[in-house]
């Protein structure tokens, strides 16, 4: 079980073709196969939540050069196969094993399969022998050995994932879900010492109405939660635990100066495995994540369409709402969405991660969760245009009369190109460029014919809509 309560899928710029909408409120993307939620399915299966598995894995390793390169076992002059060795299978192969049975990611069960991993090296290691003065050999034993007077935590050098992680840790917390619909687990930050929590919508209303919340800490405690307020948009919520004065704050950073390349570290509880640490890079900026199943009951609500960070820190279901932090600790993401394979080896089950995982950037989940505390509500930016999401270009079927894009003159059957200095590629990167500004920003739009010709920049004013959310 976890934070997702149904098979929810994120596609990177694709989407079915389904024609004009209203502005900026598109039909959900088709579920790709390619790509799938943070968040593992619930544990029981209900006519609108889908029971999801943790498949098992299948092992494989690269194998050494052959026998040809003299160096393989069988090899002319080269050494015996060792007990052990699988014919035909190259060094270091494992047997073959059984297939391992699926199980649940919720961990129901209270334990998981870990499969041990140990070489044929022999007995040799851990003795070091040497010679005396009068020949006698010598035999020193590690175990003999006094234990060092070392404090791991002391000596964590600034910067390091060891320091960021003993900074961030008691900041990020566990959230279950439950309601006699579906159950689940999901992740969240404090954002104040009396309990406000930043997590994703998904996470705080996947059980549906009269769902119970609660919230397990780093310390080992737990606190129920209630919703403040809600943003389907976003993907964002904001919940109140009972109880607590004296949690530890996260450091809120800026999502606006971030670049390819820099360090980060993902914070949550993947599978329900709480305070899991795991490291990696930004990958990609400003990438269109567009999303299914968050849209309501209106289908012609506005989807979310996520201006991402990608980063190939490993997260994986569970980890939804949890923390994306630089090297100094501050929080720069919230963990939303993964990519994946496809489900189509996996008997309809979802896949682990790949190295391509998203999270909304902090600048927009500060706005956003400033909004929901205050009155419950958030609102989205629009430019008040009509377009297909899924085409490869932000092709202008209609201006809304009376609209931003209309005021500034912008005409249908126009393709814009460029939104500020940020280039439009898609309908969707048009979405999430949008949607990554505040309602009354000001911006520079470009624009060419269908062709690509005679380019023209205007200034348009964002107009604010409200999100089919709230408390």
């Amino acid at each position: 079980m976890t934070e997702d309560f149904q098979d929810r899928n994120v596609e990177l710029g694709k989407a079915d073709a389904s024609g004009p909408r209203p502005t900026e409120q598109f039909p959900a993307a088709g579920a790709a196969e390619h790509a799938a939620w943070a968040a593992p399915g619930a544990a029981h299966q209900t006519p609108h939540y889908q029971s999801q598995q943790h498949p098992g894995e299948h092992h494989r390793t690269q194998p050494f050069p052959g026998p040809e390169s003299g160096h393989g076992f069988g090899a002319p002059g080269g050494p015996p196969p060792p007990p052990h060795a699988v014919p035909g299978a190259a060094f270091g192969a494992q047997p073959p094993q059984p297939p391992r049975r699926p199980f649940r990611t919720g961990l129901v069960a209270g334990a998981v399969a870990l499969a041990l991993v140990s070489g044929g090296v022999g007995g040799a290691v851990g003795a070091l022998v040497t010679r005396s003065d009068d020949g006698r050999a010598s035999v020193t034993n590690a175990l003999d050995a006094p234990k060092p007077n070392v404090s791991n935590a002391s000596n964590a050098p600034a910067g390091s994932t060891q320091a960021v992680a003993q900074k961030v840790l008691p900041s990020v917390v566990m959230i279950k879900v439950a309601s006699n619909r579906a159950q689940g687990e999901g992740s969240g930050v404090v954002l104040s010492s009396d309990g406000l929590i930043l997590t994703n919508n998904h996470v705080a209303s996947g059980g549906g109405a009269g769902a119970k919340m609660e919230v397990m800490f780093s310390d080992g405690s737990s606190a129920p939660a209630t919703l403040v307020g809600a943003d389907p948009v976003s993907d964002l919520a904001v919940i109140k635990v009972q109880g607590k004065n004296d949690l530890t704050p996260i450091e809120l950073g800026t999502s606006s100066n971030l670049q390819v390349g820099q360090p980060v570290v993902a914070i949550g509880s993947p599978l329900g495995l709480a305070g899991t640490v795991t490291t990696g890079i930004v990958s990609a900026l400003n990438r269109p994540v567009s999303t299914s199943g968050e849209g309501g009951q209106n289908p012609n609500a506005p989807q979310p369409v996520i201006d991402a960070i990608q980063t190939d820190a490993a997260i994986n279901p569970g980890n939804s709402g949890g923390a994306l932090v630089d090297g100094s600790g501050k929080l720069i993401g919230i963990n939303t969405a993964i990519a994946s394979l496809g489900v189509g080896e996996m008997g309809g089950q979802q896949s682990g991660s790949i190295g391509l995982g998203f999270a909304i950037p902090v600048d927009q989940a500060r706005r956003v969760a400033d909004q929901l505390i205050k009155s419950g509500h958030a609102t989205y930016a629009q430019i008040g245009i009509k377009l297909r999401p899924q085409d490869s270009a932000a092709l202008v079927l209609e201006a809304t009369p009376d609209g931003p894009a209309a005021k500034a003159g912008i005409p249908a059957g126009v393709v814009i190109t460029k939104l500020d200095d940020r280039s439009i590629d898609s309908g969707e990167a048009l979405i999430a460029a949008v949607r990554s500004h505040q309602p009354g920003d000001k911006v520079k739009v470009t624009y060419t014919d269908e062709q690509g010709n005679n380019p023209k920049t205007v200034e348009v004013t964002l107009t604010g809509v409200p999100a089919d959310g709230g408390r």
